[in-house]
C-alpha cells in the first residue's frame, strides 16, 4: 500500500478538506516546525442551495490530535473533498 492510498492528512504544510455530505472540516497547518507542529481545524455546515458552507467553529490542533480526527471521520465514512471556500494564505514567517 502506497503512504498516497491511506487517505491520511498531508505530511508537509498542505490543507486537507473531509467531508460526510452535511459537515466539513478543514485542516489547515499554522504552524509547522521541527518542534511543534499545529493545524487549525474549521468546521463548517452544508446548507442546501447555499455555495459556501456555514462556518461554525475552529479549534487548534497538534498534528497528533488532527490525525486521530481525520482518521476517526474516516472510519466514520467521511470522504476526502476539495475546497470548499476560499482560504488566505498562510503566512510565512521572514
Amino acid at each position: 500500500m502506497s503512504a498516497g492510498s491511506r487517505n491520511w492528512p498531508p505530511r508537509s504544510p498542505r490543507e486537507g478538506w473531509i467531508s460526510d455530505g452535511r459537515q466539513v472540516l478543514h485542516f489547515r497547518p499554522t504552524r509547522w516546525d521541527r518542534w511543534a507542529q499545529r493545524l487549525e481545524v474549521t468546521v463548517g455546515e452544508l446548507l442546501p442551495g447555499q455555495p459556501v458552507p456555514l462556518l461554525k467553529r475552529r479549534l487548534e490542533l497538534s498534528r497528533e490530535e488532527a490525525r486521530k480526527l481525520w482518521a476517526q471521520k474516516r472510519q466514520m465514512g467521511w470522504q476526502a473533498t476539495t475546497a470548499q471556500w476560499q482560504v488566505p494564505p498562510v503566512p510565512v514567517p521572514g
